[in-house]
C-alpha cells in the first residue's frame, strides 16, 4: 500500500499534497509561513512532498539518501515542466513538386 502511495504522490502529486493538507496534520508546524507550501504546491509539488516526508521520517536529516531523494523530485519537477508551454507545430508537408513531362 505505501508502493501505491507513493506513485499515486508521483503522478499527482498537487492533488495528494491537498489531500494531505485538508485531511490529516501532516504538514502542520513545518513551516514558519503559509507562503512556503503555497509557492511549493504551485512550482514545486514533488519536492514539497519531498520536503515533509524527509521532516517526519528522516527527523529532518538531510543526509544521503534524503539528498539523493530531493535532486531526484527537483528532477521531476522541472521536467514535468518542459513538456509545457506553446505548443509545437505540426510537421509541414512536402507538396510534391509538378513536373511538365516535355512532349
Amino acid at each position: 500500500m505505501p508502493v501505491l502511495a507513493a506513485l499515486f504522490a508521483l503522478a499527482v502529486p498537487r492533488l495528494v499534497v491537498l489531500v494531505l493538507w485538508f485531511f490529516t496534520h501532516w504538514f502542520r508546524g513545518m513551516f514558519d509561513t503559509l507562503l512556503w507550501p503555497i509557492l511549493g504546491f504551485l512550482f514545486l509539488p514533488t519536492t514539497l512532498l519531498w520536503y515533509s516526508a524527509v521532516q517526519h521520517w528522516f527527523d529532518g536529516q538531510w543526509t544521503l539518501w534524503p539528498i539523493v531523494g530531493l535532486v531526484f523530485s527537483l528532477m521531476l519537477d522541472v521536467w514535468s515542466k518542459q513538456g509545457r508551454g506553446r505548443p509545437s507545430e505540426p510537421p509541414r508537408r512536402e507538396r510534391a513538386s509538378r513536373r511538365t513531362v516535355p512532349a
